[in-house]
């Protein structure tokens, strides 16, 4: 993920900013114990779990990029649903049409 697709966090803490990009996204998601794509699932479950919409959004855009499908994506958010709740997953998939429909207007 770019750092155009993320908000400019760095007018209201820089910090906030700098450890964003080194830590999580320089280091946590490089280690080498979980490839990207898997990663993409633990965020995407986590993510949707917890009802974080504009988050949710751009990890639907990286777990693309990481490999993950859309068939893919939906039998995660079908696993959910049994566990973290059928509004939720509804709420993710309807993100999901959204950022679908972006990737064909490209």
């Amino acid at each position: 993920m770019t750092t155009q697709q993320r908000p400019d966090d760095s007018e209201i803490s820089p910090r906030f900013r700098e450890i964003t990009e080194e830590v999580l996204f320089g280091d946590v998601w490089e280690r080498p114990i979980l490839s990207p794509r898997e990663r993409s699932i633990v965020v995407l479950s986590a993510l949707t779990a917890q009802y974080r919409g504009d988050q949710l959004k751009r990890h639907i855009r990286r777990g693309l990029k990481n490999g993950l499908t859309k068939e893919e994506m939906g039998e995660i958010w079908l696993q959910l649903a049994f566990y973290s709740g059928w509004p939720v997953v509804a709420n993710a998939m309807g993100m999901a049409r959204e950022v679908f429909a972006e990737q064909h207007s490209d």
